[in-house]
């Protein structure tokens, strides 16, 4: 008889805590979205530019980092319901067949056409330093058998936090000197960023309203 495994035992992550991920094996993950950077719509000298200043930035880095960018097919039903309020509030006949017209033309249209959104992030990581096997022996032989309190795993959740925070600021500092604009996820964010990893079919809409606000920043 086969045994049924839980989907959760392929998932690394740990738990997701105060915008940080904790993976199962204790290092931390914090992610930040981006805004993107057309290079097509640069001189020559501005590519170059840019592109020194990427590499200058990925050089200074003592740590690694991950690039992943996540296209999905945009959600066009928001849009349309605002489009069906309005149409619910205009009182001239004409005006109400044009945005009727105008509503059937864009259903035609994202019908026929795959639309893409693409988003833009930056995974950051933290190793918490390993204590070795024999100072670890030493320390369970003091302790007696006795557990991490839960004071002293949140002091170090904290540590490692802020050791993770200096990082994320330390990208974040660099590639704003290109033009590129960041945000850091928080915990929601990130639960539904993975949530949606997980379940492709469903839209993300809070992690399209940060795209929205990093695109609005001039």
């Amino acid at each position: 008889m086969a045994i049924s495994t839980a989907t959760q035992q392929f998932v690394p992550i740990d738990k997701i805590r105060d915008g940080v991920i904790v993976l199962k094996n204790g290092e931390l993950r914090a992610i930040l979205m981006t805004s993107s950077l057309n290079l097509s719509l640069k001189s020559t000298d501005e590519q170059q530019g840019i592109i020194l200043q990427f590499q200058n930035m990925l050089n200074s880095l003592d740590f690694p980092i991950q690039f992943f960018i996540q296209s999905r097919r945009l959600d066009i039903k928001p849009y349309l319901d605002l489009l069906g309020e309005r149409r619910t509030e205009v009182k001239e006949d004409l005006l109400k067949l044009q945005i009727n017209e105008y509503i059937g033309f864009i259903k035609k249209f994202t019908d026929e056409v795959n639309i893409m959104t693409k988003h833009f992030f930056i995974v950051i990581p933290y190793m918490p330093p390993v204590i070795s096997q024999k100072n670890a022996g030493i320390s369970s032989l003091l302790s007696m058998g006795a557990t991490k309190t839960t004071k002293e795993e949140i002091s170090s959740f904290e540590e490692n936090r802020m050791q993770l925070e200096q990082r994320t600021a330390t990208v974040m500092q660099g590639i704003t000197r290109f033009g590129i604009r960041a945000q850091k996820l928080k915990t929601e964010e990130i639960v539904e960023l993975f949530y949606k990893i997980f379940n492709p079919g469903e839209q993300d809409h809070s992690v399209h309203s940060i795209a929205t606000n990093l695109g609005n920043k001039q």
